[in-house]
Formats: structure tokens, C-alpha cells, sequence
């Protein structure tokens, strides 16, 4: 696994993304790793990798289906599945393989399930571009989707708060 943000940063510019697009993922990268902290039972290299990778897919696209396409460029490029699934599962607080369906994705379960993926997914959520944002604020941009995909973030984001140091 690759430990150097330098090289992550690198793959993402050979792969075609923009500056905010490589802004937006330093950004997600920091708030991520405040999750990360001796004594965790988070994998720092994984938790750097799949931060810094996350929005590889936007690449590719920057629909809904940059997440999936996304995981697709991580297993092209060789890298572990773990960094993959982490790329896959990171959108919004995750999509169910129905919700991925009626979203015209593929029907894949895409809900974040480890700590690693858990963290990403709600590191990008507190990310607005390359700044951080509040729960509370997140919320409000996503006043337009379903109220149970909103209980959903804000869940993930409480059970995180368990684990920043």
C-alpha cells in the first residue's frame, strides 16, 4: 500500500483530475486522519489511501456514478481491494445495491461497512470543496435527499465522533 500522499496525489493527476477535484481530497485526507490516532483500531495506510483516492472516479465522471468508477480505476490500477471498496462506498453515508439500482448504478452494496470505509465516507461529508463544514451544515446541503439517507449521514457522523481525537 502506498503511504506517500505525494504518489496518491500523483495517480490522481495521471488519471485526469482537476486541482479542486486534488484540493477537495487533501482536504478529505486531513479530516479523515483526525480520526486516526495512536492507540486506533483504524489502519492509517488505508485510511490515507482511500482518502486521498476517493474522488478518482470524477476522473471519468462527475455523476453519482464517480464512486463506482472510481473503484473500477483503484482495481485497474492494482491497488487493494480494501482501497477499492473504500472509493465505492464513500457517497453520501453509503448506497444500498436498490438505491445504487434506482440511481441507474450498478446494483453493487455500497454501504460503508469497516472503520476505514466509515471514516472516508464521513470525512468527505464534513468536506464542502476544500473546506471544512459542520454536520449541521452538511445536512442542510443535502436538505433534498431523502430523510433516511439524511438519518443515515447523520448516524455515521455520531458514531465517528467516537473516534476523532
Amino acid at each position: 500500500m502506498h503511504k506517500d500522499p505525494v504518489f496518491l496525489e500523483g495517480l490522481l493527476t495521471r488519471e485526469g483530475c482537476s486541482p479542486k477535484v486534488i484540493a477537495h481530497c487533501r482536504a478529505v485526507s486531513a479530516i479523515a486522519m483526525e480520526y486516526v490516532h495512536e492507540g486506533s483500531p483504524a489502519d492509517p495506510d488505508l485510511v490515507l489511501a482511500g482518502s486521498m483516492l476517493h474522488d478518482i472516479g470524477r476522473s471519468r465522471t462527475h455523476s453519482i456514478g464517480h464512486a463506482q468508477q472510481g473503484a473500477t480505476i483503484c482495481r485497474e490500477l492494482g491497488l487493494p481491494e480494501a482501497v477499492a471498496r473504500i472509493v465505492e462506498c464513500h457517497t453520501g453515508a453509503g448506497l444500498t445495491a436498490d438505491e445504487c439500482t434506482l440511481l441507474g448504478l450498478l446494483p453493487i452494496d455500497c454501504m460503508p461497512v469497516t472503520l476505514e470505509e466509515k471514516i472516508l465516507t464521513n470525512a468527505d461529508n464534513l468536506a464542502g470543496g476544500k473546506h471544512r463544514i459542520s454536520i449541521e451544515q452538511d445536512l442542510m446541503d443535502a436538505f433534498a435527499l431523502p430523510r433516511k439517507v439524511r438519518k443515515r449521514m447523520y448516524r455515521l457522523w455520531q458514531e465517528m465522533e467516537l473516534f476523532r481525537s
